[in-house]
């Protein structure tokens, strides 16, 4: 699929938060199964839909992240409507560390699979790039519904630093 990469505008908001929560519905549960289910619903006593709307929406609005649209740029010829936001990506800069974040990723679930991810992430990697940073770096999960985004990092070579938090509930 062809796309193109376009900055997040205000009118967005609503698409975003819409392709995000469909996109991380098998990451959050995938993490209801690994996680104990008190500290799950600590983490997400409303629901995690409430919570990803929310953080979603603080970085899209955050003076301090810029976020880019992947929109298709193809048409009719193959079903699909010129113009459709099929991904976003947000990145943070710290300056003082000279690290760019990649803080939120994601592709409308329908069109996964076909390279937008990786588009997405090549783009971040070279505007970071270009606005002197030095390093580049990127969270995910360790479970089996965070696979396909290790996959896209290590694949655009990442290295993975052995971090291992632990939960508890009090």
């Amino acid at each position: 699929m062809k796309i193109r990469i376009e900055p997040y505008g205000d009118r967005q908001l609503e698409t975003v938060v819409r392709l995000s929560l469909r996109a991380w519905t098998p990451v959050f549960d995938s993490l209801q199964q690994v996680i104990d289910a008190d500290v799950y619903r600590s983490f997400y006593p409303d629901g995690w839909r409430v919570s990803q709307q929310k953080a979603v929406e603080e970085v899209c609005t955050a003076e301090d992240t810029n976020v880019w649209m992947a929109m298709s740029a193809e048409g009719d010829a193959i079903g699909i409507d010129t113009g459709l936001t099929v991904g976003f990506v947000a990145v943070k800069l710290h300056s003082e560390s000279s690290m760019g974040e990649v803080y939120m990723v994601a592709v409308d679930p329908d069109f996964q699979g076909q390279g937008i991810g990786t588009a997405l992430m090549e783009f971040a990697l070279f505007w970071m790039k270009d606005a002197g940073m030095s390093v580049a770096m990127v969270e995910t999960g360790g479970d089996p519904g965070h696979a396909p985004a290790r996959h896209t990092y290590e694949k655009l070579g990442f290295g993975l630093l052995p971090i291992a938090r632990y939960f508890k509930k009090l």
